[in-house]
Order: C-alpha cells, then structure tokens, then sequence
C-alpha cells in the first residue's frame, strides 16, 4: 500500500476526537506572560541553544544525502531508498536557509538549486508508464535515485507536485540576483510551474484528484475534507497558464463541517496527523488573513480565527491528547508528546502487561486515529512556529529523557515507541532499545524538512517573508478571498 493510502485511513476518522479544557487556559496564561497573540510576536532574536543545533543538525542531513549531480533526495536514509519529490522540495527550501545561517554559501546553494532545477526540467514527460518520471507537467510522489524516472508503478501525486514546486518557487524568490544562475533558476521555475495542467486533474465537479496511475487511470479519491492540501489549491488556483476554477477551494471549505471539533480542546478544523497542519504553513503565511470561512467562524465565535490560528489550536490538542492519554500508551506526557506519519515497528498485535496492542509500520497517526504508542518527534518540533511556549518544552523533554537513543548527528530518527520493549516476533524497521522501546532506524526526508523549515519561520519569518511576494500565490489569495493582515497592509 502506498503512502497516499495510509494518509487516506486516517481521513474518516478525522473528525472523531475527545473534549478537554486545558488548552484554552494554557493558551491564555501563556499570552498573559508573552503579550503575544497567537505566536505572532514572538520573535527570538536567538533561538534556543538546543533548538538552534537541532535545526542545524536535521539541515546537515539533507546537506549529506542530496545528490550534488541530481539534487535528488531519498525518501528515507540510511536505508537505500528512491526519490522523494516532497522531500527535494524542502531541500530547495533548505538551501537558503543555510546560507542565512551560515551554514552554507551562497554559492554552492545557488549551484545545488540550479543542479535540482535544471535536472527536473529535463526529466522526460508522457502518459507511458515506464520511461518517463512524470506528465501533464506533474511528477510522480517517487523517484529511481539513479535515473530519476518513476519508480515502479508508484502514482503521479498532485500534492507532492506542489511541495516540489513550492520549494521552487521560494529558491526563485530568494535567488533574486543578477548573476546568470539566479536568472537561470528564476526561469526554469516558472516554465517547470507553468506547464503544470492542474485543470486536466479536476476530473470530478470543483475537486482536484489525488492522483494518477497509467495502467488505471485517475485516483478516486480528491482533495476533499480539510487536510494539507491548501497549498496544492492555491497553487492550481494561481496557475497563469493551467488555472482551476475558484470553486475548487470553495468546494473544499464545503466540507468543513466535517472537520470542526471541540474534542482535546478549543474549537478547529481537525486533521487528526499533525503534517496535517503544517505542510502549507511551511510556505505560505496564513497569520492574520482569511477565507469566506474564517470571517464567517470569527464573526460567529466572536473571537478571531484564521488557519494559522486553526493549526495553532490544533498542536494544544496533541499535547492534551498525549497528557489525558486515553490509550495508557507507555511515555505519554504534556511535555512527551507528538503524532504525525510516521514509520512504526510493523503491522501486528502483541499482548503487553497483559492488554492486546495493534501496531503499524509506516501509518499516519493522530489523536485517537491509529494511535499505536509511537510518537514522532517531528510532529512537535515542527509545530514550533505554532506553539514554540510547548513545543520547546517537549524538544528539550525529549532529548532529557531517551537521550543518545533517538538524538543523533543528524538530530532526531524519525520516531520511538516506549510503550513496545520487547517483541515477540520480528519488526518491519528499527529495533528494540533498552531503556527506551522501539527505536526508529531511519530519518525521513518529509519529516525531516519541517523541523529546518518551520524553525526557520519561527525565528525570523524567513520563508513566509520571501513568499508574501511570491505573485503566483498572492494572485490566487486573492482569488480565494483572502483579505486582511499582510495582504491589505
């Protein structure tokens, strides 16, 4: 089963969540002490020492594992492993962030940019199903590392398209120079982004598909019911060349109701996988401005929402969650705490203190939605720009109590489970650790970029500010709806 599969599990369930009112007292007290509202001021001028070398930890490792010949990224390392596009996607959106911390030159990020841009623009297109690594100007979610064709018969993803291409379109803005290879990336981003047909992908009224295969055609599923495809909206909504229609994000609002729930804490949209809340928030500065929707539910809350807002609530409810911890998983805390995807030991049951648990290799996880015990330390690091007054708190936790276990040179594997300490039979990844569980063998590029990235965003708004002007996006906000905040300042 493919990753897009496991994601889709979780969506049924998405609205299923439990009551708690701590997070609204928490969320208060902690604006009493800051003076901010909804994180939006706080603004370290320096990052937290461990926050900072985490940061430049999980940096180090796309540096290490992105091919200088190709600028294509592994889905997961060490393990050998295909091509993620996501994942070179936030590489791209890596680079610079490396140079505005002096990891890296200038230099080598412009030659490793123009490396990745020119390499996917010459990468063969067209509907045969071998041969080619995409169509339609989409790319396939998974890519052979030595020829960057498809990789077996995994689908043409329309949303890790857009991850690719917004990594992109953020290289284009900060590469604004006049040297030849800065004009060079700025105009292969554009041709790669244009020629993408995002209107050949709505193939049922107003709703874009997940995804194509060759040998059966259009996935059935759409984007559809509040998840992280608002930047794969907005991208196609934005398109100069292949728009879609406005209606398309007018009919994914529709759906809202499905989501909103009080359960774990104040009233949002619900995603029960934190990546949920985060992947469109990595390039897009959603603070401040709103949809139809969002004016709508603040007029009629009296408080105000917008989606960074949702997204802010929606990392309380984890830490609620992990500190009720209805499933008396081994670990759980207030400060230990963190659902998302994520690899799990594998795909059994095993009867420990004499309660049968199930577990799942590779699954998306969430509140109360195939929760197996398995916490995943990306799922709060990478909600810092959201919640840095708890996220902080549990990196540090983290790190204090598993130590060396799930910490490395190349900052956090990609997720432990505490509650599993010995297994009956064998594990699908990572092993048994004493003194912690099961460990994680892996880093995962699309776990991995998050943490650099939102990080990023947290300590100076680095990518939200490049892209406030990116027109592409700022023309289909406008499409959308969006007013106030940055767009009307």
């Amino acid at each position: 089963m493919n990753r897009r599969n496991f994601l889709m599990r979780t969506t049924a369930g998405a609205a299923a969540l439990a009551v708690g009112g701590m997070v609204a007292g928490q969320a208060a007290a902690q604006q009493a002490v800051t003076g901010a509202v909804n994180g939006t001021e706080r603004r370290p001028l320096r990052l937290d020492r461990e926050i900072n070398e985490l940061q430049e930890r999980t940096f180090r490792w796309f540096e290490k594992v992105t091919d200088r010949r190709t600028g294509l990224t592994p889905d997961r390392w060490p393990t050998p492993s295909f091509c993620s596009i996501a994942a070179v996607g936030f590489a791209l959106t890596c680079w610079p962030i490396g140079v505005e911390r002096r990891w890296m030159s200038r230099d080598e990020a412009r030659e490793r940019t123009l490396t990745t841009v020119r390499y996917f623009h010459s990468l063969p297109q067209g509907p045969e199903a071998t041969g080619t690594a995409g169509h339609k100007g989409f790319f396939y979610h998974f890519l052979e590392m030595e020829t960057g064709l498809r990789y077996r018969t995994n689908e043409l993803s329309t949303v890790d398209t857009a991850l690719l291409i917004a990594g992109m379109l953020f290289s284009a803005r900060y590469f604004d120079g006049d040297h030849p290879d800065e004009v060079e990336i700025r105009s292969r981003v554009q041709a790669l982004y244009e020629r993408i047909e995002w209107d050949w992908a709505v193939i049922r009224d107003n709703r874009i598909t997940m995804g194509w295969h060759p040998e059966s055609g259009f996935i059935r599923s759409d984007w559809h019911v509040y998840n992280e495809g608002m930047l794969l909206l907005l991208l196609a909504i934005g398109s100069p060349t292949h728009p879609v229609s406005v209606n398309v994000w007018h009919e994914w609002a529709a759906s809202y109701d499905e989501s909103w729930t009080d359960r774990w804490g104040s009233w949002h949209l619900n995603f029960a996988p934190i990546f949920g809340h985060q992947y469109s928030h990595m390039y897009i500065d959603f603070r401040g401005i709103q949809d139809a929707w969002m004016r709508g539910q603040t007029a009629q809350m009296g408080e105000h929402l917008d989606y960074f807002e949702n997204s802010r609530r929606a990392v309380y409810a984890q830490q609620k969650y992990a500190h009720d911890n209805p499933g008396q998983w081994a670990g759980y805390s207030s400060e230990t705490w963190g659902l998302t995807a994520c690899d799990g030991p594998g795909d059994f049951k095993q009867t420990i203190n004499g309660v049968e648990r199930e577990f799942f290799s590779y699954s998306a996880r969430g509140p109360g939605d195939r929760d197996d015990g398995t916490i995943a330390p990306t799922a709060a690091a990478s909600s810092i720009a959201f919640a840095p007054e708890i996220v902080i708190p549990c990196i540090k936790a983290m790190k204090s109590r598993f130590g060396a276990g799930i910490y490395t040179e190349w900052g956090f594997l990609d997720s432990f489970n505490p509650t599993l300490t010995v297994r009956d039979g064998p594990l699908q990844h990572g092993k048994i650790v004493d003194g912690i569980g099961w460990v994680a063998d892996d880093y995962l590029g699309i776990d991995q970029g998050p943490i650099v990235c939102m990080t990023e965003n947290h300590r100076s708004d680095f990518i939200w500010r490049y892209m406030r002007g990116e027109p592409n996006i700022r023309r289909a906000l406008d499409k959308a709806g969006f007013t106030g905040g940055w767009l009307t300042a």
